[in-house]
């Protein structure tokens, strides 16, 4: 048996000394599928249904089990034409077809029985959603299960996709061309009605005045959502369709505001997840079990040779990059949210010194400092105003220079402007006012200074009695 640390280095070496031509086309496939998922998917999140698209994928199971079962009828009794060259051949079109016109009609109903159901039985939208596609589901397993025994229907294959068997070593493979063929048409459709999925999405209302049916395009968004699902589901299956539906999409939203940018990072994540997938499908379990290769549960069993599946291995290769996209995206990130709001701490409590150093300077009141333990926020802000220069050191004690007051007064001019304001235009009792305009004046440019001054009639002092600086 090899030692753990020569597993590890095996593992890195198999990936690249052990990639076969299977390998490539079971990315490429997969990377197809997800990429073909990607594009309505990114309008699914916009349109905050993104749980309609979980329905759809399994509302169309029941649409596809008839179409199946429609297509070995007709070749049972003769309709279909048999080469017999390759007897599969008309069959397996013509249950293709069929099974793309039951996922078409079966997402269009869907669609419909949810409104219809949420309107008649006076329930909200999502629990009408989730009544219509856990019980059309459930038609489609029950089907499955009566018709498994007369027709080859694997359950496994539909549910969990068949990633591995994709090639069969002479040609490309078929799940490539319908993967392939469903994201040119996505994109085509995408391109061409641009404008319209653009303005339904965001306002259809606006859309509607427009003279566009955003309820049509609704019913088309779902059946071409439905179509995607069922070119999928024979490559990633039909449970893993909606991670490739969401998850590339919530990411692109994470990452930019720009629909068409978008829809472009949507696309290049489910790719590299199907990528990541794959490989981490081959490499991770060597890894993770290389420390117990020597268990007597692995007795007898080659390390090197473990792996995992691709399709679960996207999924969870689309979740990590969301977890990431989520705590490092540049604008909505969890990372720079933090750090906004610490640096609008920051600047709040140093506003907040200054106008207290300033009160102190009114009242010819000996300076103060913190009560208590000064917190982080308030040992930076200190930092920050004597790096600045807005504030010195007398005796030991803070007080202000002159460019500290300057900035003290503009604090103060606006917190007592908006005192006056809060005064004349509402019935607010006076001990009220303070605590309002202690947090709107740290939001109060010179321009609405000007402008509260302006309608106050420039007040010399505020309800209190205190002067109003100028600034």
């Amino acid at each position: 048996m090899l030692a753990s640390t020569d597993i590890l280095t095996a593992s890195f070496s198999s990936l690249i000394d052990g990639w076969f031509e299977l390998d490539t086309w079971i990315v490429v496939t997969a990377a197809l599928a997800a990429m073909a998922c990607a594009i309505p998917g990114s309008f699914l999140v916009l349109r905050r249904q993104s749980m309609m698209g979980d329905a759809l994928t399994h509302t169309v199971l029941p649409g596809i089990v008839a179409a199946f079962l429609l297509s070995h009828h007709l070749k049972s009794s003769g309709w279909i034409p048999v080469d017999p060259d390759d007897p599969h051949k008309a069959y397996d079109a013509t249950t293709y077809t069929f099974m793309f016109i039951g996922a078409l009609l079966t997402g269009v109903l869907t669609a419909i029985l949810t409104e219809w159901v949420s309107r008649r039985g006076a329930v909200e939208n999502s629990a009408a959603l989730g009544v219509v596609y856990t019980s059309l589901f459930a038609i489609g397993l029950l089907t499955i299960r009566l018709a498994a025994d007369s027709v080859h229907i694997d359950p496994d294959c539909v549910l969990y996709g068949n990633l591995e068997s994709v090639w069969d070593g002479n040609q490309t493979p078929r799940a490539a061309w319908i993967s392939g063929g469903c994201l040119f048409v996505n994109i085509a459709l995408a391109s061409c009605f641009f404008k319209e999925l653009r303005i339904s999405t965001f306002d259809p209302a606006l859309a509607t005045t427009l003279g566009i049916h955003a309820t049509l395009i609704d019913y088309a968004l779902m059946a071409v959502t439905a179509a995607t699902a069922v070119a999928a589901f024979e490559s990633v299956g039909n449970i893993l369709v909606i991670a490739m539906l969401i998850v590339p999409a919530a990411t692109a939203h994470l990452l930019t505001d720009r629909l068409w940018v978008m829809l472009i990072l949507s696309t290049i994540i489910a790719a590299v997840s199907a990528v990541l997938g794959h490989v981490m499908a081959i490499s991770l379990p060597p890894m993770l079990m290389a420390p117990f290769a020597e268990h007597p549960l692995l007795s007898g069993v080659p390390v090197e040779s473990l792996d995992a599946s691709t399709s679960g291995m996207m999924a969870a290769s689309a979740g990590a990059m969301f977890v990431a996209a989520l705590l490092l995206a540049p604008r909505h990130g969890l990372f720079v949210r933090i750090g906004h709001r610490f640096r609008l701490a920051i600047r709040i409590s140093a506003e907040d010194l200054l106008a207290t150093l300033y009160r102190q300077d009114e009242s010819s009141r000996d300076p103060t400092v913190f009560n208590g333990r000064p917190t982080l926020v308030q040992r930076f802000a200190t930092w920050l105003l004597r790096r600045q220069r807005l504030v010195g050191d007398s005796s030991g004690r803070l007080e202000l220079t002159e460019p500290g007051r300057h900035a003290a007064r503009k604090l103060i001019r606006a917190h007592r402007l908006w005192e006056s304001y809060m005064a004349r235009h509402f019935d607010v009792p006076a001990d009220h006012l303070h605590e309002t305009a202690h947090k709107v004046e740290h939001f109060l440019d010179p321009e609405l200074r000007d402008r509260l001054a302006q309608e106050l009639d420039t007040p010399d002092t505020d309800p209190h009695g205190r002067e109003i600086p100028e600034d």
